[in-house]
């Protein structure tokens, strides 16, 4: 009987790009199940009157979630985080994509990031 492997953990951490790529490697061995936690930060001008910031993420080319919010805070931060679940078969790679869009008033971003933990 072989050891159990130690569970995989991955991390991104793109700071203010648009979009951010995690590609696990396929296991030739065994199914794999990954908790994937995904967040973003933007900043918004205090002297904006409305603005929006919006993530999507993707699993393997699927849209897993997309969402578009106002942004709060004037001056200050705001954010969006997903979390999800995702199974791995056996010989699979799994690609996780985050797309990050903000209005074009002045919000910027600011963070974004990536974490996969084998569960």
């Amino acid at each position: 009987m072989q050891p159990k492997p130690k569970p995989e953990r991955w991390h991104l951490a793109a700071d203010d790009a648009p979009h951010a790529v995690l590609n696990i490697p396929a296991d030739a061995r065994r199914e794999r199940r990954f908790e994937i936690a995904c967040a973003i930060t933007v900043q918004r001008p205090a002297d904006t009157a409305t603005a929006w910031h919006q993530m999507t993420v993707q699993a393997n080319g699927v849209t897993q979630w997309s969402r578009r919010v106002p942004t709060q805070n004037p001056g200050s931060y705001d954010g969006l985080d997903y979390r999800f679940s995702a199974t791995v078969p056996v010989g699979q790679a799994l690609r996780i994509h985050v797309a990050v869009t903000v209005s074009p008033t002045g919000v910027r971003r600011r963070s974004l990031m990536i974490e996969v933990e084998e569960i």
